[in-house]
């Protein structure tokens, strides 16, 4: 197991921690629900070190990203960065991630980190021929997640940055708790606002007890990875190995969104040819109309009780206090209002598809 830069920090607030992708990570402090709701009312702290980063450069790195990612890449100016998907050859899903346009010809990818190996391979293919430069920043960075609707005003005394003007997918580069050059990203997973701040391992710690200090009179709070989930599944964000994977493709998880045939990335022609005849199995959000908790791999049947799908995430929603989940059904289930079941045990538990997100702030 990897530890991150602030693994003995974790430990020493009592944290509980599991591995998770490879890493020694906190899971919860308080327990999710008490977590869950610091963020949703005021702000918490995530320490998301384990993500990935590649540093994309050179003349060519404009044209390896379009060739790798399903978004149009050309469209971001610096300062601005991407959701995005890297596609594979056979109609699903390498990973998800984010770009970012640092400089002209510097962007930052930022991925998953069960994927972080596999992405580098996958990428390094296509670049045989383009010739990009490209470095793994991965083992050299951390990452902290700042999130919650107090988050701007708890974090300004710590920049000069205006926060509350950096707007959702825009990024400044600047001075923040102590140290230059600092990424303050606004592109979170939680819903409730806030940023992300990319700093080298060396200085983490740094940042980490600033933040602290600067946030003690708004009730700031360490958060784990499991009210990170429940947050994310609240707003319907896909995670990847749950709701999307090698074996989906972006128009069955609804990521059409980000899939651009204003240029030529692998697999397109397939994934055109797709989205012209429509996917035959959809992503839904569905909510349980009893008491249950849906779980990833409970099976979704029909009103006869035949399997037709899968949960691929599922909770009982700190935010709503009842089941939601995510999972996979054939189209004709995909209408919101659309009955379906949940099996929980030996009982098929009623659901109704609704519309994302199932937070609305």
């Amino acid at each position: 197991m990897k530890d991150t830069a602030l693994t003995k920090t974790h430990e020493a607030l009592g944290a509980k921690m599991v591995p998770f992708a490879g890493y020694n990570m906190p899971v919860s402090y308080e327990g999710v629900n008490i977590e869950h709701e610091t963020v949703r009312e005021g702000v918490g702290v995530f320490d998301v070190s384990h993500m990935g980063e590649f540093l994309i450069e050179g003349p060519n790195a404009l044209e390896l990203i379009q060739k790798v990612t399903s978004n149009d890449a050309s469209k971001l100016t610096i300062g601005k960065a991407q959701y995005s998907c890297l596609p594979n050859e056979t109609g699903g899903i390498v990973d998800d991630l984010i770009v970012y346009r640092i400089k002209e010809e510097t962007y930052l990818l930022v991925v998953n980190a069960s994927n972080i190996e596999k992405d580098w391979n996958h990428i390094s293919i296509y670049n045989k021929g383009i010739k990009a430069e490209m470095k793994d920043l991965s083992e050299q960075y951390s990452l902290l997640a700042i999130q919650g609707p107090k988050a701007v005003e708890a974090m300004q005394s710590l920049t000069s940055v205006d926060l509350s003007s950096i707007k959702f997918y825009n990024f400044v580069v600047g001075d923040f708790a102590g140290i230059e050059h600092v990424i303050i990203s606004a592109t979170g997973y939680t819903g409730s606002g806030g940023f992300e701040i990319y700093c080298k391992n060396s200085e983490v710690k740094q940042v980490w007890d600033k933040v602290f200090e600067a946030g003690a009179d708004f009730g700031i709070k360490p958060v784990g990875l499991a009210a990170r989930d429940t947050l994310r599944l609240e707003m319907g964000y896909c995670l990847y190995g749950n709701d999307i994977t090698d074996e989906t493709s972006p128009f069955e998880a609804g990521l059409s969104w980000i899939t651009k045939f204003t240029k030529d990335f692998v697999n397109s022609g397939a994934l055109a040819k797709e989205k012209a005849h429509g996917p035959e199995r959809k992503l839904v959000g569905f909510e349980l109309d009893e008491r249950g908790i849906p779980r990833h791999g409970y099976d979704i049947v029909d009103s006869q009780g035949k399997t037709i799908g899968e949960v691929t995430s599922g909770t009982m929603s700190p935010s709503l206090g009842k089941g939601i989940g995510l999972g996979y059904v054939p189209t004709i289930f995909s209408e919101t209002g659309s009955k379906i079941s949940i099996q929980i045990r030996k009982k098929a538990i009623p659901a109704t598809v609704v519309k994302l997100p199932f937070y609305k702030n």
